[in-house]
């Protein structure tokens, strides 16, 4: 009797969601989960799979990417979700999770971040230093506290937007301005999605941050939230 052949099945795009326990209240023991929504937009563009590892600090954070970063998609995102404050992210400093996405982001095909994190996107002279030599193409993250439900529902329209890209689309600076824009286009930008470090209100549009590098040879990583918010408009009616 001939054995069956077992061929490697794979789709063509990936989404590594690094997440850490939210604890939205005394409740919750591991409770809340951005992983349901993931789910769905994968499941909504197809041809994707979601890979979900949960981390507490730096050292199982480094475990949890090193497994997910070991699916070969052509397209992969990753998102970190968890709570973050004063420059760290689950108690960690946020240069450090990027920096070691940014370190595997060649070998694992990894064009984009979503930091769905409170505070830590505010640094986009950071954000522009990680994503130099980098496969990364566009980064996104949040200046300030942040709205857990609207976050996520946010960071997923981006999520699904940016799965929709190849290889040459991923080279146009315009592109990847617009389909950011597109994204956020649902959402008011004068949506109050948390408060600042005094706990004074701030809209959305003060709060999220857009960093993109193009892939192709004399493009580098720039700031293009100003960009964004312009195309933003051509959305709305």
């Amino acid at each position: 009797m001939k054995k069956p052949i077992k061929r490697e099945h794979r789709a063509t795009r990936a989404i590594l969601v690094l997440e850490s326990p939210w604890e939205l209240d005394e409740h919750d023991s591991n409770r809340t989960s951005v992983l349901p929504f993931i789910e769905g937009v994968a499941k909504y563009a197809g041809d994707t799979e979601v890979y979900h590892a949960n981390f507490y600090d730096k050292r199982s954070f480094d475990k949890a990417l090193a497994l997910l970063c070991r699916s070969r998609a052509d397209n992969t995102l990753v998102y970190i979700a968890a709570h973050g404050a004063k420059g760290k992210v689950a108690g960690v400093k946020i240069e450090e999770l990027i920096f070691a996405i940014g370190a595997l982001s060649r070998a694992s095909n990894i064009n984009g971040l979503m930091i769905g994190s409170c505070f830590v996107g505010h640094d986009t002279d950071m954000m522009e230093v990680f994503m130099e030599g980098t496969f990364m193409k566009w980064c996104a993250g949040y200046g300030s506290s942040c709205d857990w439900l609207a976050g996520t529902m946010i960071d997923c329209a981006i999520l699904a937007q940016m799965l929709e890209l190849n290889d040459e689309d991923l080279a146009d600076r315009e592109l990847l301005v617009d389909c950011l824009a597109g994204a956020l286009s649902p959402f008011s930008r004068r949506f109050v999605i948390g408060g600042d470090r005094n706990d004074e209100g701030v809209a959305l549009e003060d709060s999220i941050k857009f960093v993109v590098q193009p892939s192709g040879r004399g493009h580098r990583a720039k700031e293009v939230t100003d960009e964004v918010l312009r195309d933003y408009e051509l959305y709305q009616y």
